[in-house]
């Protein structure tokens, strides 16, 4: 390097002043005044309302029961559906989110009742029956209204799939005559959901018992399933059959249930119910049901009944007295009312065949 350079640099670092004195190492700080600073700080953001703490505690599950409005079915719970759970409190030595409760207070068994967290509660309890005692259950306690234990409940368990849509659908059924007197809109509202939303699934709820007790494993029956099956429920005729149908389905999944075999799939389990509430659609069938004609006392056609996939479609003729439309009303009742069928026979009015 040049003489110059070593000189530019020289005057350059001049203007710059003394050099500073190496900074002195910073002094240890006292533990005790850290700890003063944190408390300090946790007592001002809970006084601002920045900080929230909750109380945590390990209890004997079996001092928890489930509340009585509880979306799970806890009867449905086995090692099966709770097997990732087990295996996770059994890994971790413990459970990794606590369970919402509320205090017991008029209850000499049980000082809690489980709004959110069957699944662990089961697990738990599972765990101490199968040598494992020293796993508790990890709660945390709140004061809820049955309505605000409701939504909280629905808002932790609403995208869980192992809860099926038809344990769902009769939470928000029972939830809807409890907490909002029936007023489909208002809970809908409060749920911030949609009412078309909710209402599909109060359709599901809706279901006569008959068609659940046909599907092997509640799990299969969707909430479509309701919507297709809506039409198939609408009219008598069609009615007895779906249902008819389900009780035989019912009976065979018992029997495959019993044997150890696969169950009968959900989506066979939905088309053979709309094939039985319709079987002239059925391939192979034979033709479908002549129209039944109603005839006044001239032998006149005054009345076609006949039976279409979605009900009985009735065709009028024109220029008929009314006189002679009620009788034939009257005689098309006295049939479906009857036997529930409507046989292909052309009958004067007044008789039956």
């Amino acid at each position: 390097m040049s003489k110059r350079h070593d000189s530019l640099i020289d005057g350059v670092l001049s203007d710059l002043g003394p050099a500073p004195a190496p900074a002195e190492a910073p002094a240890r700080p006292d533990p005790r005044e850290n700890r003063f600073l944190r408390r300090s700080s946790a007592l001002a953001d809970r006084a601002a309302g920045a900080l929230v703490e909750k109380t945590l505690r390990w209890v004997d599950p079996a001092r928890c029961r489930m509340w009585d409005r509880h979306n799970r079915r806890y009867d449905l719970l086995d090692a099966q559906n709770c097997a990732d759970l087990i295996e996770g409190i059994r890994a971790q030595g413990g459970q990794e989110f606590p369970a919402i409760v509320r205090a017991l207070h008029d209850d000499p068994d049980h000082d809690y009742e489980v709004i959110c967290g069957a699944r662990r509660h089961w697990s738990v309890s599972w765990l101490r029956a199968n040598n494992y005692p020293q796993f508790r259950f990890l709660i945390e306690v709140r004061e809820l209204t049955d309505e605000e234990a409701f939504r909280l409940a629905d808002i932790e368990n609403r995208d869980r799939r192992d809860i099926s849509d038809y344990e769902r659908a009769l939470d928000y059924a029972e939830a809807c005559r409890f907490y909002y007197d029936g007023h489909q809109g208002r809970m809908a509202a409060r749920l911030e959901v949609s009412n078309a939303w909710l209402s599909r699934y109060l359709d599901l709820a809706a279901l006569p018992p008959e068609i659940p007790a046909a599907y092997g494993d509640l799990h299969d029956l969707r909430e479509f399933h309701a919507r297709r099956l809506k039409p198939c429920l609408a009219g008598m005729i069609m009615r007895e059959r779906v249902l008819k149908e389900a009780g035989r389905l019912a009976r065979d999944q018992a029997a495959l249930r019993k044997a150890g075999k696969p169950r009968l799939a959900g989506a066979k389990v939905l088309a053979q119910l709309i094939a039985a509430a319709n079987p002239e659609e059925r391939e192979g069938e034979g033709a479908k049901p002549a129209p039944k004609i109603y005839r006044n006392a001239a032998g006149d056609p005054v009345l076609t009944a006949t039976m279409k996939p979605k009900g009985l479609h009735l065709t009028l003729t024109p220029g008929t007295s009314r006189t002679d439309l009620e009788q034939a009303f009257a005689a098309l009742m006295d049939d479906h009312t009857k036997d529930g069928s409507l046989p292909g026979k052309i009958l004067p009015i007044g008789k039956t065949g």
